[in-house]
């Protein structure tokens, strides 16, 4: 497992960081409690030293999955999010609606929060969890992180952004890390920001880099998604099949190393040299182990010439990345 420098956090991590909404069993269905240990276990195995999460995975529950689980590893680090609330659970609520909190008591209850299921006394890294570009302009948010920071109570801050607005708002302030979606049908938000995460040195997690399972080639035309899939509303049919087309573009970078579609839209990922570690989303430790063998173990991930066929073939599809 490669490592890259986290930013200018002091930290270096893998290259491929586990990502937990999906075994928190809030994004695809349920996920048992067994098997998401198993997944946390297995990536430590595999030589995976970074841990994406939030407070409000399973209500708290993925949190202490992680606490229990890298307990006594200081070599091992923590990214988890503050800012999103969710109601306390009532029997048959199933999902209910979430809200944002991102006021300076609330802030700081819910870093303790996680400092105790996380079993830290200092958490890795705190990201504010979706705020919006105004709520990081008035910078009352930031200014907690860096309190934090300077207690010794977080050893960096940053932002997980629905939009470059909202990063470039956060990198305005300081952030140290920087959470952004990133795929090859995505990818213009990023490149957008390119001077200003290279002039700040920020570290870039990416997030969503098979677009929750879309390039990985497997859905087809007429898939029924479960009510419980998040997927089920987020795309309309005719935007699912357009962008089922457009996945022609990957098509032809199967071949040799590139084992798989999945293995092409994670190696894109991992070509771009800004990007510090790609957030995987398995639900099975099967998932796990495929993503990790199909990475690839040391640049060039995709060579130049894969790079210019898959930008021609977005292009043709008229994807604007």
């Amino acid at each position: 497992m490669r490592t890259r420098a986290l930013g200018q956090t002091g930290l270096v991590v893998s290259e491929l960081a586990l990502g937990t909404w999906g075994i928190s069993g809030e994004a695809y269905g349920a996920v048992p409690e067994a098997e998401r240990d198993r997944i946390i276990d297995r990536a430590l195995e595999l030589g995976i030293t970074v841990f994406e999460t939030a407070d409000v995975y399973g209500r708290g529950a993925v949190e202490t999955s992680l606490g229990q689980r890298i307990s006594g590893r200081p070599d091992v680090y923590v990214i988890t999010k503050v800012g999103t609330v969710r109601p306390p659970a009532t029997p048959g609520d199933g999902l209910a609606p979430v809200s944002k909190r991102f006021d300076p008591a609330y802030l700081r209850e819910a870093v303790q929060r996680s400092q105790e299921r996380l079993q830290r006394s200092k958490i890795d890294v705190v990201l504010l969890h979706h705020p919006t570009a105004s709520t990081v302009s008035r910078g009352e948010a930031a200014q907690v992180m860096k309190e934090l920071k300077l207690s010794g109570t977080i050893g960096a801050w940053g932002v997980c952004a629905g939009d470059g607005y909202v990063a470039r708002a956060a990198l305005g302030h300081g952030a140290e890390v920087i959470e952004l979606a990133y795929n090859a049908f995505f990818s213009r938000e990023l490149h957008e920001l390119g001077d200003e995460i290279t002039r700040s040195r920020v570290g870039v997690l990416a997030r969503s880099v098979l677009s929750y399972g879309l390039l990985a080639g497997h859905l087809a035309v007429g898939h029924d998604f479960e009510p419980h899939d998040h997927r089920a509303g987020r795309w309309t049919q005719p935007e699912f099949e357009t962008r089922l087309r457009q996945l022609d573009a990957l098509r032809p970078l199967v071949n040799g190393p590139v084992l798989t579609m999945r293995a092409a839209a994670l190696r894109f990922v991992l070509s771009n040299e800004m990007i510090t570690s790609a957030v995987l989303g398995p639900r099975t430790v099967e998932q796990l182990e495929q993503l990790v063998r199909e990475a690839g173990n040391e640049p060039p991930y995709l060579t130049t010439d894969a790079l210019a066929l898959l930008s021609a073939g977005l292009t043709r599809q008229g994807v604007l990345t």
